[in-house]
C-alpha cells in the first residue's frame, strides 16, 4: 500500500483528545478543522523542561536511496508509548518545494506517519505563507526606500542582499531584475528569489524564545549598506513590527497526531544544508513541556543537520539533550560503497563494507559532543541478514548501541527494542552535551573545527570574495556568533561525487553571509542552491484530486 491509502485507513482521533493526552485544557489549544491545533506559547513551562529526554534523531550522509529519519522518530516516538514512556514527536514542516518536486512529503512513511499527510503536505496551518509574507514585506520596504525620494536612508541598492521568497522550487527565479518599467515601478536592481525554507524569517522562526525575542531578530536583520558605507537593518527601515504581525499565529507549534494516535508537534522548515535544520526552539521547549520524552531531527547527515542542532540551537536556547541515534540503511551504506541505485536490493557484501566508512566517521562525530549514542538500521524488505549482520557487526567493533527497526511495516511495534534500548541509554548516560566550539573563537577557527573535525578536512581555503566577508563581519561587530556552514548534504566534503568517507580534501569557502537577526554567519562552500529546480518529471505531475476531495499522488 502507499503511504497516503495507509494514512486514509487510520480514523484520526479529534484533536481536543490528542491535547488532552498532553493534559493541555482544551480550551487553550487554537483548532484548525478537526485534527490539527495551535498551542499557545504560553504552555511552555521552563521548570518542567528541566531532566526531561531530548532525543535527537541523525542520520548518514544522505542518498537517493533515502535514509529515513522522519519514519524512524516517528516509529521510535511509537515505541517509546508503547513500552509506557510519555512520548512526543516534534518535527519539522514540510515545504511545498520537495513535495511537488522529486523527494516528495516529509511526514513519514508506511505505518509510521504523522497525520493528516495531506495537511501538512499541503499548506498545513499557514506557518510558511506567513514567513513568506514577512520576508516580502521587508523586500518591499527596501525596493520603496530606494526610490523614496523624501524618506531615504540612502541605501546602496547593489550592497542589497535581501532577497524575495516562495515556496516553490522554481529555477527561473534564482536572478532576476526588479523595477523594470519606468520611473514609477521602481529602480532597476538585480536580485532573486531564495525557497521560503532559505529564508533567514524561517531561521529566526525556529530560534526565536519568545513573541518579544522574535521582534528583537527581526528587527537586527541586515540589509546591506548605505553610499557612505554604514550598515543598514531592518529597524532602519521600521520593518520588524510590521513582519511581526504576520508572524503572530506562526510562531506557534502546531499539534496532530502520529499514526497511533500518539501527540506531535511540528513546527518550522529550515535546510540544513543552507540553514540550521530543525524545528523551532519553541516547539522543542513545548514538548518537553508536556511530556518526558521528546524525539526529534534535524535535516540531512549528521555533519549537517545534527552538528547545527547542538552547535547553534541548542548553545542559543539552552537545551540539554540526553541522547543521539543514528539512522542508517543498508541501501544508503551500499550507494556510498559505490552500488548504483538500480541495484541496491542485490545483496553486495563487498560494497556494504566500503560504504561502512562513512557510517564510521558519523560515529565518530558524535561523539565529538559527549553525548551517548544508538545507531538504528532501518529496515528495508530487500536487506539480506549477512548484510545486517555486518552493520551489526561493525557497531560493536565501533562500541556502539545498535538496534534494527522495521517502522516502515509495523509502526512502534517494528522500534520497540530500538525504543527499549534507548530510553536505557537516554536514561543511565552520565555524559554532558558539550558543543564542538565556542561561540567566542573567530569566524576562521570555528570553521576550521567545523571542517577538520567534523568533515574530515586537512585545510580550508578562501577565495578573494570570504576574505572581504571576514573583515565586513569583523566590522559589523558579527565575530562572536556561531556559524551555519552551507554545504552538500550528499558528501563529508564540499564535493557532491565523493561519497563515503572522503580523505585528503580542501574545504574552499566561497563567500560569508550575514544572517544578524538568526545571529550566525553563513560560509558558503561548493555550489549551494537556494532556489532548487525542478526535476524532468516533477512528482506534482502525479498529484490529483477527484470531485470528492480526495487527493492522490502524495508520497
Amino acid at each position: 500500500m502507499k503511504d497516503i491509502d495507509i494514512a486514509r485507513e487510520v480514523e484520526l482521533k479529534p484533536i481536543t483528545e490528542i491535547a488532552k493526552q498532553l493534559d493541555i485544557d482544551v480550551e487553550k489549544i487554537e483548532q484548525y478543522g478537526h485534527y490539527k491545533a495551535k498551542l499557545p506559547l504560553e504552555l511552555i513551562d521552563e521548570e518542567k523542561i528541566k531532566n526531561k529526554q531530548l532525543i535527537l534523531v541523525s542520520a548518514i550522509s544522505p542518498t537517493p536511496a533515502g535514509e529515513g529519519k522522519t519514519t524512524i522518530s516517528i516509529g521510535l516516538s511509537e515505541g517509546l508509548n508503547r513500552i509506557g514512556k510519555k512520548t512526543t514527536t516534534v518535527l519539522r514542516e514540510p515545504s511545498l518545494g520537495p513535495v511537488f518536486g522529486i523527494k516528495g512529503g516529509a511526514t513519514g512513511g508506511g505505518y509510521s506517519q504523522v497525520l493528516p499527510m495531506e495537511d501538512i503536505n499541503l499548506h498545513f496551518t499557514g506557518d510558511f505563507a506567513a514567513i513568506e509574507k514577512a520576508n516580502n514585506l521587508l523586500a518591499a520596504l527596501i525596493d520603496n526606500n530606494i526610490q523614496s525620494k523624501t524618506r531615504s536612508l540612502h541605501i546602496d541598492p547593489r550592497t542589497v542582499t535581501w532577497k524575495r521568497v516562495i515556496d516553490m522550487n522554481d529555477r527561473s527565479l534564482r536572478h532576476t531584475i526588479v523595477g523594470l518599467g519606468g520611473t514609477a515601478s521602481g529602480i532597476p536592481r538585480e536580485t532573486g528569489f531564495d525557497i521560503t525554507a532559505a529564508s533567514e524569517i524561517m531561521a529566526i522562526l525556529c530560534l526565536a524564545q519568545d513573541f518579544e525575542d522574535l521582534k528583537r531578530r527581526l528587527s537586527n536583520i541586515f540589509i546591506g549598506f548605505t553610499y557612505d558605507k554604514e550598515p543598514i537593518y531592518a529597524k532602519d527601515l521600521n520593518a520588524h513590527g510590521a513582519m511581526a504581525a504576520l508572524l503572530k499565529d506562526a510562531i506557534k507549534p502546531n499539534l496532530v497526531q502520529t499514526i497511533e494516535g500518539n501527540p506531535a508537534i511540528i513546527h518550522g522548515g529550515p535546510f540544513a544544508n543552507i540553514a540550521q535544520g530543525t524545528n523551532s526552539v519553541i516547539a522543542t521547549k513545548m514538548g518537553l513541556t508536556l511530556s518526558d520524552y521528546v524525539v526529534t531531527e534535524a535535516g540531512f547527515g549528521f555533519d549537517l543537520g545534527a552538528e547545527k542542532f547542538f552547535d547553534i540551537k541548542c548553545v542559543s536556547s539552552g537545551l540539554q539533550p540526553t541522547a543521539i541515534v543514528l539512522v542508517a540503511t543498508v541501501r544508503a551504506l551500499k550507494y556510498h560503497g559505490g552500488v548504483g541505485i538500480k541495484d541496491l536490493g542485490t545483496e553486495n557484501l563487498e560494497a556494504l563494507a566500503k560504504g561502512l566508512e562513512n557510517l564510521e566517521k558519523h560515529v565518530e562525530n558524535m561523539r565529538k559532543f559527549n553525548l551517548c549514542s544508538v545507531v538504528a538500521i532501518n529496515k528495508f524488505q530487500n536487506d539480506s541478514d549477512a548484510e545486517i549482520r555486518m552493520i551489526i557487526n561493525k557497531c560493536n567493533k565501533l562500541g556502539v548501541a545498535v538496534e534494527v527497526a522495521d517502522v516502515w511495516a509495523k509502526g512502534g511495534e517494528g522500534a520497540l527494542d530500538l525504543a527499549k534500548t534507548v530510553s536505557r541509554i537516554s536514561e543511565n548516560c552520565t555524559h554532558n552535551f558539550q558543543p564542538l566550539y565556542s561561540w567566542d573563537w573567530t569566524i576562521e577557527k570555528k570553521i576550521e573545527t567545523l571542517s577538520k573535525e567534523i568533515y574530515g578536512a586537512v585545510a580550508v581555503d578562501y577565495t578573494a570574495q570570504a576574505k572581504r566577508d571576514l573583515k565586513k563581519i569583523k566590522e559589523l561587530g558579527l565575530e562572536k556568533i556561531p556559524v551555519c556552514i552551507a554545504k552538500t548534504q550528499k558528501s563529508l566534503s564540499d564535493n557532491p561525487k565523493l561519497l563515503g568517507r572522503p580523505k585528503n580534501f580542501i574545504i574552499t569557502v566561497r563567500s560569508i553571509e550575514v544572517a544578524a537577526g538568526a545571529e550566525f554567519v553563513i560560509p558558503i562552500t561548493g555550489s549551494i542552491m537556494r532556489m532548487p529546480g525542478l526535476p524532468a518529471t516533477p512528482a506534482a505531475e502525479g498529484i490529483d484530486i477527484n470531485l470528492e476531495g480526495d487527493i492522490s499522488g502524495l508520497f
